[in-house]
């Protein structure tokens, strides 16, 4: 069980069958690494709703209502996902604020922050909601980003590596999920022989040594997990939304090889972030 220690899941809540598949998804990780479940719903600033609307006609005990019973139903639903699994300790929020700037905040003290977004691929939802795109790119912990129709409770868990700081970071969370999951890992290394040098023989060595380094000891303390590791000649974001495609899960670092202290979100995080259809969890951090 949970102690008052433990750093929360966040999940923005919003009444939308969207957010209920976060919220879903939360309920099951949280109950699975035994930490409490925060439930935010932030619904912007009362009052601000623009000149089509008479504010002398609006219902405001209504509104406040029917965002507490929405609130009440998110809980409830938390509970119910999670009851399989084990007891799951779960808090409400409601703040009336802007979404982006109160889950950023949140993410400070947050273990994971989870928030939804459509689940019907680049072409079909176009960009990614403007909550999930911006937490994506600055919240201070790692975010997971659910597609409304995310429902796999089984498939592999692939990650993403390619031995930046970032990478090692998304490498610890891919081990951790696949272990709670009872998942198989699939590494996924790529390399380019494009303005380089070397023999695609060596280059294919070089990547095997690169994604042996990045998993040792990984073995030792997951050994439930099993490993399949893929090197090859691909552009990264392509391979791993191709493995992907029936994964529970894929993880990635928030910039890559070439990335630079606060920098938003690298370029094989947001194309992956925009074409999978299954959840992926964004590796960032406070730093």
């Amino acid at each position: 069980m949970s102690t008052v220690s433990d750093p929360p899941i966040v999940v923005g809540v919003d009444g939308s069958s969207i957010a209920l598949a976060a919220l879903r998804w939360a309920a099951v990780d949280a109950a699975h690494h035994h930490v409490p479940l925060h439930l935010v719903y932030a619904i912007g600033v009362l009052g601000d709703f623009g000149s089509g609307i008479e504010l002398g006609r609006f219902d405001f005990d209504s509104y406040w209502q029917s965002v507490h019973d929405a609130l009440d139903a998110a809980r409830a639903a938390a509970v119910s996902e999670s009851a399989s699994i084990g007891e799951l300790d779960v808090s409400t929020e409601l703040v009336d604020a802007p979404p982006i700037p109160v889950l950023r905040n949140r993410s400070k003290t947050a273990r994971l922050l989870v928030v939804g977004t459509h689940g019907l691929g680049a072409i079909s939802r176009g960009l990614l909601g403007s909550v999930s795109t911006a937490l994506a790119r600055h919240a201070a912990c790692p975010v997971a980003v659910i597609p409304e129709t995310a429902a796999r409770s089984d498939g592999p868990v692939v990650v993403g590596v390619d031995g930046s700081p970032s990478s090692v970071h998304a490498v610890e969370i891919a081990f951790d999920q696949a272990a709670v999951r009872g998942a198989e890992l699939i590494a996924v290394h790529t390399w380019s022989g494009f303005l380089r040098f070397s023999p695609p023989a060596d280059m294919q060595e070089k990547g095997e040594e690169l994604l042996s380094r990045s998993l040792a000891g990984y073995g030792e303390k997951y050994p439930e997990v099993p490993v399949r590791r893929i090197v090859v000649e691909d552009r990264p974001a392509e391979r791993l939304l191709e493995v992907g495609r029936n994964a529970q899960l894929i993880v990635v670092g928030s910039h890559g090889r070439g990335g630079f202290a606060g920098m938003t979100l690298g370029s094989v995080g947001q194309a992956v972030l925009h074409a999978a259809e299954v959840p992926v969890i964004i590796a960032r951090s406070a730093s």
